[in-house]
């Protein structure tokens, strides 16, 4: 069935495009980002795959990560919620993964304290199963999920950065480790992963090798998104794919981990990291662009042309509506 919205008296439909042959579609990213982008996705295509970054030790993944040795599974929960089947078992599901088990009244003392069930769940998984991979898969297939959830490498890795203290680029830095840290440093000159040389995840490359599109962003720009051209094999695999390539450019440009960056800064930082990078297609929402004659200049910079779209929450300018996503991804994919 399609999904519709209605907005200034427009009706607006998500309809799947041919089901005889659905494209295969990856996307990368990580946290909320992710999900936003995989809630869209889903209502278009039934071939997606989410590869995931898996460098968070925050909270209740934080906590699981440094006391079991586990990859952090708290963003690939999220991918796996939001992939859920909008039926009454999908979103019971979706709510089940997410939730989190809160003492009423001695939280300091409460060992489940802010943990999230999904994260337990996938790690019994693993721990059952001895293969994260299939762990996974057996989430998915309990929650019905519309796609494939994979992590980015099969090592836990660790994101670190250099932060300047003052204005000037350059000066006073400090190295800040850790994603948790790093997401809310501001002023961050430059990142890196470690370890540099981890092997990315087998499936991850071969479903990017094998897709028709490759969906990089939203998400945290250094810590969420970044990620994926900083892993040498997954970068690679991007730059040599067949696929097209889309950015979708965030609809809140200034969080704590990109103070002063402009939208063309945001394409600048995956320039600089990945300057063979070729895309074909950059998604932004008008009201995230204040110069869109520099930034359609920078993009084509990449080979790519932006597709201006109103993506955003009707009440809320910094969320993406799935829906309006998916209809934008839609109109993307059949040109």
């Amino acid at each position: 069935m399609d999904k519709t919205i209605t907005e200034h008296g427009e009706r607006l439909a998500v309809s799947p495009l041919s089901a005889s042959s659905p494209l295969r579609v990856v996307a990368l990213g990580g946290g909320h980002g992710l999900y936003a982008s995989l809630a869209a996705l889903k209502h278009v295509t039934s071939e997606l795959t989410a590869v995931v970054t898996v460098a968070d030790d925050g909270g209740s993944s934080g906590k699981l990560r440094e006391e079991m040795g586990v990859l952090p599974p708290g963003d690939l929960r999220m991918a796996l919620s939001a992939l859920c089947d909008d039926s009454e078992w999908g979103r019971t599901w979706a709510s089940v993964m997410q939730h989190r088990f809160k003492h009423p009244t001695s939280p300091e003392t409460f060992s489940l304290e802010n943990h999230a069930l999904g994260n337990l769940l996938i790690v019994s998984l693993w721990e059952l199963l001895g293969d994260p991979i299939a762990g996974l898969d057996w989430a998915g297939s309990l929650l019905g999920a519309r796609g494939r959830v994979l992590p980015m490498s099969l090592t836990p890795l660790v994101i670190s950065g250099e932060v300047r203290e003052g204005e000037h680029p350059g000066k006073g830095l400090t190295t800040v480790t850790g994603q948790a840290k790093l997401a809310k440093a501001g002023n961050i000159e430059t990142v890196r992963l470690e370890p540099a040389d981890a092997d990315a995840c087998d499936e991850a490359i071969e479903a990017i090798d094998t897709a028709d599109w490759v969906i990089l962003g939203p998400g945290s720009w250094y810590t969420s998104v970044l990620p994926h051209l900083l892993l040498p094999q997954t970068r690679r695999a991007i730059e040599r794919s067949s696929a097209r390539t889309c950015v979708v450019m965030n609809l809140e440009l200034a969080s704590d981990e990109t103070t002063g960056l402009d939208a063309r800064d945001h394409l600048m930082v995956l320039k600089n990291y990945a300057p063979d990078l070729q895309l074909d297609a950059i998604i932004a929402d008008p009201i995230a662009v204040a110069d869109r004659e520099s930034f359609e200049k920078t993009a084509s910079s990449f080979g790519a042309t932006v597709r201006w779209a109103a993506v955003h929450e009707r009440n809320n300018p910094f969320v993406h509506d799935s829906l309006k996503l998916g209809a934008t991804y839609r109109d993307l994919f059949a040109e």
